[in-house]
């Protein structure tokens, strides 16, 4: 089965997972479930293309226990976060300003857009498992595994720390400057970049090129649109010490903090 034919399915089973999701919060009245499946979703499109594809069986085995390692502890710290909390504030607003017609309309502003998303991002995980070259396993294979676990320690370091900055109560409405915050304001999101671009370079590795469109898309949304962008417009407001930190820290990429 070809490229196209596997990624319409994947869009077919992606399409009846996001209607489901989407049922579920009219039920609970929550639309802030659908960020705790983002992680989750790419796992198990990774997995329905494991079993599609008869690309290299090694890094089909790599990228799958990567892509579920990633995918499972993302969705977990998510939940974890945001258990008890309510219904995310942007999903709030939105609440108000569409009212009675959001129960429906958040199907296609939120469900099925970010369904979309995940189908077009997905596709490295694709392109990586429909090997165009035959061999074993290249060079590109171990810097991919490299540039993934330099990633993984951030992003994971990265919301730890951040985790156990906030239990402190004494931190309140200060400003976490140590580990790997200070030298990059966001590891979590480079980690999570770092992340996808290792599954473009087991992409290239296996001879599937224009698929790593799918890691530049989501470093543009993590910076852009729904992480670094959206954060920092917040914090600006919450937190004035916070205009310090953007002065002397590296906004994504970890560098050493200025004097």
């Amino acid at each position: 089965m070809g490229f196209w034919n596997i990624l319409l399915n994947g869009s077919i089973l992606v399409l009846i997972l996001m209607t489901v999701l989407w049922i579920v919060s009219i039920i609970i009245k929550n639309v802030s479930i659908v960020d705790t499946f983002w992680g989750l979703g790419f796992v198990m499109l990774t997995w329905f293309y494991y079993f599609q594809t008869e690309g290299l069986l090694a890094r089909k085995i790599i990228l799958l226990v990567l892509v579920t390692v990633w995918g499972l502890r993302l969705s977990l710290y998510i939940g974890w976060r945001n258990w008890g909390e309510g219904e995310d504030y942007r999903y709030q607003n939105f609440r108000k300003k569409y009212g009675k017609k959001y129960w429906w309309f958040s199907f296609f502003q939120t469900f099925l857009l970010q369904g979309v998303l995940m189908i077009l991002i997905s596709a490295p995980l694709l392109g990586a498992q429909l090997s165009v070259r035959s061999g074993a396993l290249n060079f590109l294979d171990y810097i991919a595994i490299g540039v993934w676990l330099i990633g993984f320690i951030f992003e994971a370091g990265g919301d730890l720390q951040m985790a156990r900055f906030k239990s402190d109560p004494s931190n309140e409405g200060q400003v976490m400057r140590s580990g790997f915050w200070r030298y990059t304001r966001h590891p979590n999101y480079f980690g999570d970049s770092a992340q996808w671009w290792a599954y473009g370079l087991f992409s290239l590795a296996a001879g599937s090129y224009w698929p790593v469109l799918g890691s530049l898309m989501m470093t543009f949304l993590l910076i852009k649109v729904s992480g670094v962008a959206l954060l920092e417009k917040s914090l600006k407001d919450k937190k004035p010490k916070y205009k310090d930190y953007i002065e002397k820290t590296s906004a994504f990429i970890p560098w050493f903090p200025k004097q």
